[in-house]
C-alpha cells in the first residue's frame, strides 16, 4: 500500500542479556537461565553448564530432538540434553528472535508461570536489534500429513504463518476446543502466552513415581481434579486455555524448523510427538518445502532498545 514503508526483513537478536530463575516442572530442580545476544546465523543454541564446568552446546533444531514424552527434549550424542524447551522456544519464535545463546546450569528449562508470558515480557523489555543478515523462511509447497492414535497433524501452503489446533478430551472440563490464528507477536502475547500447561490429579502419583511433575504447582499448571473440575483457586486464564496451551506448544515445536515457516500448521488431538513427526515429514520431503530469502515487510516501531540487563525472579513452588 502506498505511503507505508517496507523493509527487507532481517534477522534479529535480543537487545540485552536476560536472566531467569525457576524450577523445572518435571525434575523440580532450581535452575538459572540466561539469554544472550548472538551473531547473525547463530540460531537458537543452548549452552549447558555441567558440574565439571564443561559446557555442552546443543542447537535447537529438529534433528536434535531426542524425546517428545511429556515435553520436547533436545540433546546430542554425548548425552547432554535440555528438556521442556517448548515454552521458551515459542516465545523466541513468536517474538521474532532469530539468534540467541541460551545458557543454563541444569537440564530443564524453568516452568516459570506455566506458559510463555514471563519470557515474552522479558523479551519485550530487552527489545530486539536488527542484524545485517536476511532472514530465511521455510515455505510449504504442498500438503504433508502424519497420523497417530486417532489424531493427525499436517502442513499446508499458506501465505503467512498460521496455526489451526483442535483438541478433544473425554473430560467435561475440557471437551472439544479449537483455536485458529495467524501468528504475530501481538497475537501470541495477547492470546497464547499466558495459557498454562495442564494435567489431571489422578495422574499425579504415577508421574511422581516416574520422576515427573516434581515441580508442578497450582501457580504454573491447570489441574483437573477427580470430580472433573479445575481445582485452581483462580480458575482459568482463558475460557479455552487448554487448546491455547496446545497451540503454544505447537508454536514452540515448530520453532525447531531452523527457519521461519510460511505455511499453515493444523492438528487434531496433537501433542509434542505429532508436532515433531509433522515437521520431520515436511523437512524429509524435498518436493514439499523450499528455503527462500526474506520477503518485504512493513517496518514495526519499537523493535530496538538499549543494552541494560534484565532479571526475572523465580515463582515460588506450591506443590500439588
Amino acid at each position: 500500500m502506498k505511503g507505508q514503508p517496507t523493509v527487507v526483513m532481517s534477522q534479529h537478536t535480543i537487545g540485552a542479556r536476560i536472566g531467569f530463575e525457576g524450577v523445572g516442572v518435571h525434575n523440580g530442580a532450581l535452575v538459572e537461565l540466561s539469554l544472550h545476544p548472538a551473531e547473525p546465523d547463530t540460531g537458537i543454541v543452548f549452552h549447558v553448564f555441567e558440574e565439571s564446568g564443561l559446557v555442552q552446546e546443543i542447537r535447537a533444531i529438529s534433528s536434535n530432538v531426542s524425546s517428545t514424552d511429556l515435553s520436547t527434549i533436545v540433546g546430542d550424542r554425548r548425552g547432554a540434553h535440555v528438556a521442556t524447551i517448548e515454552h521458551i522456544m515459542a516465545a523466541l519464535y513468536a517474538m521474532d528472535v532469530d539468534n540467541v545463546v541460551v545458557q543454563i546450569d541444569g537440564n530443564e528449562i524453568p516452568i516459570m508461570d506455566g506458559g510463555s508470558d514471563m519470557f515474552v515480557r522479558a523479551i519485550e523489555s530487552a527489545g530486539l536489534v536488527a542484524q545485517r543478515a536476511p532472514r530465511r523462511f521455510l515455505k510449504v509447497l504442498k500438503p504433508v500429513r502424519v497420523e497417530l492414535n486417532g489424531g493427525y497433524a499436517e502442513y499446508r501452503p499458506f501465505e503467512g504463518t498460521r496455526f489451526e489446533i483442535e483438541i478433544d478430551f473425554a473430560t467435561a472440563a475440557i471437551g472439544r476446543q479449537r483455536f485458529a490464528a495467524d501468528l504475530t507477536p501481538a497475537t501470541f502475547r495477547d492470546q497464547l502466552a499466558r495459557a498454562r500447561t495442564f494435567g489431571f490429579m489422578k495422574d499425579v502419583e504415577r508421574l511422581w513415581a516416574s520422576g515427573h511433575a516434581l515441580g508442578s504447582s497450582l501457580e504454573n499448571s491447570v489441574v483437573i481434579g477427580d470430580d472433573d473440575r479445575v481445582i485452581n483457586p483462580d480458575g482459568l486464564r482463558y475460557e479455552d486455555e487448554f487448546v491455547r496451551h496446545k497451540t503454544l506448544d505447537a508454536v514452540g515445536d515448530q520453532a525447531l524448523a531452523g527457519a521461519r515457516v510460511l505455511g499453515c500448521y493444523r492438528s487434531y488431538k496433537g501433542g509434542h510427538r505429532l508436532n515433531a513427526m509433522a515437521l520431520q515429514a515436511l523437512l524429509a520431503d524435498p518436493a514439499a518445502h523450499a528455503f527462500i530469502e526474506a520477503p518485504a515487510r512493513r517496518a514495526e516501531p519499537g523493535r530496538q532498545s538499549g543494552m541494560a540487563a534484565i532479571a526475572v525472579p523465580a515463582l515460588g513452588p506450591q506443590t500439588i
